[in-house]
Order: structure tokens, then sequence, then C-alpha cells
């Protein structure tokens, strides 16, 4: 059993979060926290000046949204939403909050992530605490 548990949420199509959401709740202790984080990927520079002003705001509170919605399903869940880089911004904010089990979804692997390796490969093979991987 679990005190603080990590949910990294990516709201791909092919993405289901129910299983990690689940996968959660069976693993977590009566009063564990359950933090849902979603990165934002940085947009290049030449891509934001096509972009509506409001455009970044607008995309952070809709994505805040539906992570609060997610965490509604939890007892004492909240969700997070950051900026940076996937893999390395999971990694950045487990090392600072301490988490206990990081559950990662992933993907049946693409040649792409046999190249450039997957977010889930990264949070595996760097993160100090237990990762559980659902596919």
């Amino acid at each position: 059993m679990y005190h603080n548990i990590l949910v990294p949420i990516a709201f791909d199509s092919e993405r289901d979060t129910s299983a990690p959401l689940k996968l959660a709740e069976l693993l977590a202790t009566p009063n564990a926290k359950v933090t849902l984080l979603h990165v934002v990927e940085h947009i290049p520079g030449y891509a934001i000046s096509y972009m509506p002003a409001d455009y970044l705001r607008e995309a952070r509170a809709a994505i805040q949204s539906q992570l609060d919605e997610l965490a509604a399903q939890l007892p004492n869940a909240k969700g997070v939403v950051i900026e940076g880089h996937s893999g390395r911004s999971i990694l950045d904010w487990a090392t600072e909050n301490k988490p206990d089990l990081i559950i990662v979804a992933s993907h049946r692997p693409g040649m792409q992530d046999l190249l450039l390796g997957s977010t889930a490969a990264q949070v595996v093979r760097h993160a100090a605490c237990a990762v559980h991987v659902v596919r």
C-alpha cells in the first residue's frame, strides 16, 4: 500500500485514463495522497505566433478542469498542470514531491519509441521510487 501516488495523465485519444486511476485506488492507503499530473509541452516560438493570444491560458484551464473531474473520482486526489518535456518534468516533479509510487500508462511501442524512448520508459529508468506501468 502506498501513501503518496503520482499518476501522470495524457489526454491523447488512444490513452485510457481509467486503468491508472483504478490501480491508484487499489494500491492507495485509506489516507493516501494521489496527484494527477499533466505536462503541457512547450510550443516552439515560431508556432506560438500563429496562435491566439490567450490560447495557452485557455488550454491550461481546460486541462485543469479535466484533471479536476478525474480527481473527483478518487479520495484525496488533486490535479496539477505543469509545463516542460513530459518525461523530464514528471521526474523533476517526483524528485521535489517524493511520491512512493508512480503509475504511468504506456501504449504499444512503435519504431519511434524504440529510437527515441517513450515517456514511460524514461520514468521507469530514472525514477527514485516504485513505478507501475499500465498498458
